[in-house]
This record gives structure tokens, C-alpha cells and sequence, in this order.
């Protein structure tokens, strides 16, 4: 954790800032909000959305697949 309750995730490859960070059980705990260091070993920062992020260190993450947008017409 960051001094500013940010999370920093070491990544295996890069996903678009944005899009939501669940837990093992789907439950959507953050979403990314930077991507730093070297791009051959990425880390993502997420901006938790839950009340107590302390409790995410050390647990695997997933990002959510993000939902194709409709063309408008």
C-alpha cells in the first residue's frame, strides 16, 4: 500500500487504466488508476473502492475483461 491507501500490483502484462480490480470472489475492490516501472515488468496502482484495502495485501487479484462499447448509430 501506498501512503495514499493506493494498491501497487506487480502485473504480468498491462491493462487499460480504468478498468476494475476484483478479488477471488468477483467482488469489484478497485480500480486502475496508474501503470508504472519498466514495461517488461509492469506494476499497477488501483484506487481501492472498499473500506478496508489493508486486508488485499498480499491476496491475488484479477482485472475484469472490459465490456465491449456499442457503436452509436
Amino acid at each position: 500500500m501506498t501512503p495514499s491507501r493506493g494498491l501497487v500490483l506487480r502485473t504480468e502484462k498491462i491493462s487499460r487504466i480504468g478498468l476494475s480490480v476484483v478479488d477471488e470472489n468477483l467482488r469489484v475492490v478497485g480500480k486502475i488508476f496508474d501503470i508504472i516501472g519498466p514495461v517488461s515488468s509492469p506494476y499497477t496502482v488501483v484506487r481501492p473502492t472498499i473500506k478496508e484495502p489493508e486486508k488485499l495485501v498480499n491476496r491475488q487479484l484479477y482485472v475484469l475483461p472490459s465490456e465491449r462499447r456499442s457503436k452509436r448509430v
